[in-house]
């Protein structure tokens, strides 16, 4: 059986429960750091039990809570920091870098490519990264919930939009990993998401705003929530 080319290691810190992840390419021992936070000695001291160079830092998008990290590991690393354009230029940040990219751009990691997904909502530029079965989704798509569209930047009709693009795109055995541990299980496939994920259960964006920005309270943690049946009319 072909195996994968990158190794995935998660980190959990921070008062915020963050995922912080490390790709590792296992031809090069390149790293690349997605949306370093909160305890970069942390992340640095993975890397070197590793053997690691990190190379690159990838980010989901720009809240504190995700980027309070990256100019202690730019200082460490001199890696390239990519980023999306709309979220560089919603942050107004960086707008300079030579590595800013749009959705469906490439990252090559050694032999490990890493695919950008543009998954606007939770901000304008926020970013899913697929790395073959695997999807590191931020802030958009959490286990059993999703991001919040009511700080700044959010907007729930795309989000909406963001979350079926998602499950039309990605298949069942994709596994989910999430940018909080805030669900039940700290990962999940997109079958599960797609049967138990209230945000996924809406074919009506004006239902769906009024469910995220509204009715929806969020437990601790999110919790599967049955599709609901369907009344003919």
């Amino acid at each position: 059986m072909a195996t994968t080319p990158y190794t995935l290691h998660a980190l959990e810190l921070g008062r915020m429960n963050n995922f912080i992840y490390v790709i590792h390419d296992r031809a090069s021992d390149r790293a690349a750091v997605v949306d370093p936070a909160w305890d970069v000695p942390s992340i640095i001291a993975l890397t070197e039990r590793q053997g690691l160079k990190i190379t690159d830092i990838l980010l989901t998008h720009s809240h504190f809570d995700h980027i309070n990290g990256v100019e202690a590991l730019l200082d460490h690393s001199d890696a390239q920091l990519h980023l999306l354009k709309a979220e560089a230029a919603f942050w107004n940040r960086y707008l300079d870098l030579p590595t800013l990219h749009e959705g469906g751009d490439r990252i090559a990691l050694g032999e490990t490519a890493i695919e950008i997904l543009h998954t606007p909502g939770h901000t304008p530029g926020s970013a899913c990264y697929r790395l073959h079965d695997q999807v590191l989704t931020g802030d958009t798509l959490f286990v059993f919930g999703c991001g919040r569209c009511d700080l700044r930047g959010g907007d729930p009709e795309q989000m909406y939009h963001t979350l079926r693009r998602l499950g039309e795109r990605l298949p069942g055995d994709t596994l989910i990993r999430p940018g909080h541990n805030y669900g039940i299980t700290p990962t999940s496939t997109m079958l599960d998401q797609i049967h138990g994920n209230p945000f996924l259960h809406f074919d009506d964006c004006p239902r769906f705003v009024e469910y995220r920005m509204h009715l929806h309270d969020r437990e601790e943690p999110y919790r599967p929530e049955a599709r609901p049946h369907r009344h003919p009319h």
